[in-house]
């Protein structure tokens, strides 16, 4: 009889342990934006610490790269925004193609988190209470996840944060929503590490970078070309499954 409450109480108290790692996400965000944190993330903050921190990037190499890693690791899962300047940041600070690795492993890490809190805490949840046509979203989304998160990864329709949450709720497997997300930001991060090449200049004359510059049509086409060749697959499937499909 005195079992009955320890097994309840152990049942909600489980109930509310998977909320906590998307609690501490939450309270991440807030501390850093109640902190105006945010504030520190900007251009204006690598001009003033510019000598310093490639002081630091020349005589501690490893160290900066993986306090880099983590560091960005911790804005994507706790969804702060900047991460375009922290990228042509970090190109500026260690290269292109240094910094293009460094940020996909950071920005990967992160994503992940984001994904699995979202999958702990909810996940379960939204699967036994999905409408029928919630359902046979997930399935379509599902059969196709890879080459639907490489298109959204390639180009950015939606905010970020926005696409590690939601193929959390939709059952991506673990597997498929890294793969996706690391292959699918290495073209996107290229191109703005690449665009710390010339920061230095652009810092000496006061100015900013211009961030618009990715839209152009020399950059924007090929991520749209790469977005169109990952859709392939599944035109292809619709295609056959409508040939396939009995006439009426």
């Amino acid at each position: 009889m005195m079992d009955e409450p320890v097994r309840a109480d152990g049942g909600v108290n489980r109930g509310l342990v998977r909320f906590l790692p998307i609690a501490v996400l939450v309270l991440g965000l807030a501390v850093f934006l109640a902190l105006d944190l945010q504030n520190y993330i900007a251009f204006d903050t690598l001009r003033e610490n510019r000598n310093w921190l490639m002081e630091q990037v020349e005589r501690h190499g490893l160290l900066t790269a993986v306090v880099f890693v983590l560091g960005y690791a911790a804005m994507v899962a706790f969804s702060v925004p900047g991460g375009a300047v922290l990228t042509i940041s970090a190109g500026f600070l260690f290269g292109t193609a240094l910094a293009a690795a460094l940020v996909v492993v950071g920005a990967t890490l992160g994503a992940v988190a984001v994904f699995l809190a979202a999958r702990t805490a909810f996940g379960t949840y939204l699967r036994a209470r999905a409408a029928p046509g919630l359902e046979r979203m997930r399935a379509g989304f599902q059969e196709n996840a890879f080459n639907y998160l490489l298109v959204l990864r390639l180009i950015p329709l939606f905010p970020f944060w926005l696409v590690n949450l939601v193929p959390a709720f939709l059952g991506v497997p673990l597997r498929t929503y890294v793969l996706a997300t690391f292959f699918g930001i290495i073209p996107g991060t290229v191109i703005y590490a690449s665009l710390g090449n010339g920061l230095g200049a652009i810092l000496d004359r006061g100015e900013q970078p211009n961030l618009s510059e990715i839209f152009e049509p020399g950059l924007l086409l090929p991520l749209v070309a790469l977005a169109v060749f990952a859709l392939l697959p599944v035109v292809y499937k619709w295609i056959k499954a409508r040939r396939g499909a009995p006439r009426r």
